[in-house]
């Protein structure tokens, strides 16, 4: 079984210094991400709980569900939050070939770009995993790979919530990048964990920004 940890080691960041595993703030601030969405109910419950703080986030999502749901990733936009590309069918690119995984990538695009003019270029790996062939030509393409400091592990169904919560609170801080998921499979946990963060944090002074 691959144990994940729940911050990145620095020294996985050393090696890996292209993607971007966490921003240098000087003030307090955190940047939350939600990964495998838009999903009806879930996505909008969260953009009601990030608008209650008046917080912003950046959302990872799948072109298929972009396909499905063009009324929820356009609410995403309007609501002011940042947007990025998934993959089209959440590909995992340790199991998956180069020419399909960087079409899929593409394919997201697309559709994304049938729903706003502009591009994020932001690109974040299912799984976070990604072979350095496909990172090279995304990055030659000019996406920026992002990828975490802090994990909820709100997917995890063996996992409580409060665990999931406490996760977030006992390892982020200043600049952290926080994964979440506004999936299904994730939404009990995510959706106790997450108005948790808010108020934890924002009663610490911190502001939630897009990236």
């Amino acid at each position: 079984m691959t144990l994940i940890p729940t911050v990145t080691p620095k020294l996985i960041r050393r090696l890996f210094p292209n993607y971007l595993w966490k921003k240098t703030e000087t003030d307090k601030v955190l940047y939350l991400t939600f990964d495998d969405g838009p999903t009806p109910e879930v996505t909008q419950e969260v953009l009601k709980l990030l608008k209650a703080y008046n917080a912003k986030a950046t959302f990872f999502c799948i072109g298929d569900n972009v396909k499905k749901y063009p009324e929820i990733f356009k609410a995403i936009i309007d609501e002011g939050h940042q947007y990025g590309n998934h993959t089209f069918n959440h590909y995992n690119g340790w199991k998956t070939t180069y020419n399909d995984y960087i079409a899929n990538v593409g394919l997201c695009e697309t559709e994304i770009s049938k729903h706003t003019s502009k591009s994020s270029k932001l690109f974040r790996p299912p799984y976070g995993r990604i072979k350095n062939q496909q990172a090279k030509q995304l990055l030659a393409q000019g996406f920026k790979i992002v990828m975490w400091d802090v994990l909820s592990f709100d997917w995890k169904q063996n996992l409580s919530a409060i665990k999931c919560f406490n996760k977030v609170k006992q390892n982020a801080s200043s600049g952290s990048i926080i994964v979440f998921h506004d999936s299904k499979k994730a939404s009990q946990r995510m959706l106790y964990a997450l108005p948790k963060t808010l108020e934890y944090f924002s009663g610490l002074g911190y502001k939630f920004k897009s990236l």
